[in-house]
């Protein structure tokens, strides 16, 4: 079993397309519309900012994985420089995001069937789970391949959205909301309508559709060329953000005043809607149907690998660590898949509040993983400079900027906490990490009785 590794078979293409469709979540197509609601045209700053400080996490997380090629993902660093308790506790926290993400996903794609074909939502949740599981065991060349074309449909979405709104503010087009022009984003109670108040709610949302973001991070152990492809991805993450994000949320706020976007209703389809194409709502379902599928997908992937890490490390069972005859964690990617399929059946007990129910805790959990690998990158700067002097690939600024990022994090967390629908994850989420230490300790314990 040690001589048994982790195949580099997903190329460039396949690495950039997956970064791509970690940084666009179902978030932009559905929850902008109540970020908008809540922040009027200032959830364009709420956005920018946002992007700005998970660029430098990227950057960190980047310099990190490149220091040593033996790194398969940020558990291996987090428990070289923060200690094993670190590797434990972050790696089963991740795991524990991905399978609370992918259960509402899985629910999601429920829903979304339900546009075309009213069936039990658990039916078609029950049917994406085989199918992604099967194709996931074949090979990681084919979860590449699967990720290129749903992150594909998600460019082609938003880039349509954006021209034909170019289009639109440059003519004058007149709809039953008005003209269209770059004065909507102002002329309805200014930039910031609710004021700083409702600019920080705004960032509670925001902050839900980077969720993702660092699954490159993930697929170090099995990128071709990391010192490559994995710099490129990175550092086309700000051009990303200002594409997808900003020049969507731009293009859509220009053309129909914020006043007049439902907080429920996605915004993709207002527009689509009043430039006459009658199928907006159906092609929208469709690109978010195949958006919720993919971080399904990416689910997936990530517990498997992040299983596998735990198994070799001796953080889980050595089963974990095993691979197939495909260079697959077939063990982990199972129980990975068997943990979600307690997401179908939430889905046929209580169809009307899974959702919620599994994406209040989550988002917590991610911003610790993005805060150790801060914090991670803190202690390699301070141990480690003879590699931090080596490296191609340096976080700009640190660690001046891993310290102001960490503190913005601190302020998402109290925002959480001032919102009741996203409280609840607050007060939840430490039960999760005090049940961690516990097994850590315990853990630890049986190691060091075995020794």
């Amino acid at each position: 079993m040690e001589n048994q590794h982790l195949e580099r078979k997903l190329k460039n293409r396949h690495i950039q397309l997956i970064a791509i469709g970690g940084a666009i979540g179902t978030g932009l197509f559905l929850g902008s519309g109540k970020a908008i609601h809540l922040a009027g045209p200032s959830i364009i700053f709420a956005y920018l900012i946002i992007g700005i400080a998970l660029f430098f996490v990227m950057r960190a997380l980047g310099e990190l994985l490149l220091s040593n090629s033996g790194y398969a993902s940020f558990t291996d660093f987090t428990s070289e420089y923060l200690g094993p308790w670190a590797g434990f506790v972050t790696g089963w926290t991740y795991w524990f995001c991905w399978i609370m993400t992918a259960m509402a996903d899985i629910t999601a794609v429920g829903k979304y069937m339900q546009f075309w074909f009213q069936v039990p939502q658990w039916i078609p949740a029950f049917l994406c789970l085989i199918v992604l599981t099967i194709l996931n065991l074949l090979t990681v060349k084919m979860f590449g391949e699967i990720e290129f074309w749903f992150a594909i449909i998600k460019v082609v979405t938003i880039v349509a959205l954006i021209i034909l709104g170019l289009i639109l503010i440059v003519i004058g087009f007149k709809t039953d909301y008005g003209q269209a022009s770059v004065q909507n984003l102002w002329a309805y109670g200014g930039l910031f309508p609710h004021g700083i108040d409702g600019f920080f709610l705004g960032f509670q949302m925001a902050v839900f559709s980077f969720v993702g973001i660092e699954l490159v991070g993930v697929t170090a152990a099995e990128t071709a060329d990391p010192e490559k492809n994995i710099p490129r991805a990175i550092n086309s993450l700000p051009v990303r953000v200002l594409l997808f994000y900003i020049g969507a949320l731009f293009v859509i706020l220009c053309i129909i005043p914020w006043t007049k976007l439902h907080a429920e209703h996605s915004p993709f389809v207002t527009v689509f809607t009043l430039v006459g194409i009658p199928a907006a709502a159906g092609i929208i379902n469709f690109v978010v149907l195949t958006s919720a599928a993919s971080a399904c997908n990416s689910g997936l992937f990530s517990t498997s690998r992040m299983l596998f890490s735990l198994g070799r490390d001796g953080n889980a069972p050595k089963s974990f660590a095993r691979l197939g005859k495909s260079a697959v964690p077939s063990a982990a990617l199972i129980c990975s898949t068997l943990a979600l399929f307690a997401g179908v059946i939430l889905n046929y007990f209580l169809p009307d509040i899974v959702f919620t129910l599994v994406t209040s805790i989550s988002a917590i959990c991610f911003i610790w993983v993005w805060g150790v690998i801060l914090v991670a990158h803190i202690i390699y700067l301070k141990k480690r400079p003879d590699l931090a002097a080596a490296s191609k690939f340096k976080a700009p600024l640190a660690p001046l900027i891993n310290w102001i990022v960490l503190a913005f994090f601190i302020f998402l967390l109290v925002l959480i906490g001032m919102a009741a629908d996203t409280r609840i994850a607050l007060f939840v989420t430490p039960v999760w990490f005090l049940l961690l230490f516990i097994a850590y300790s315990l853990h630890r314990k049986k190691r060091q009785s075995q020794r």
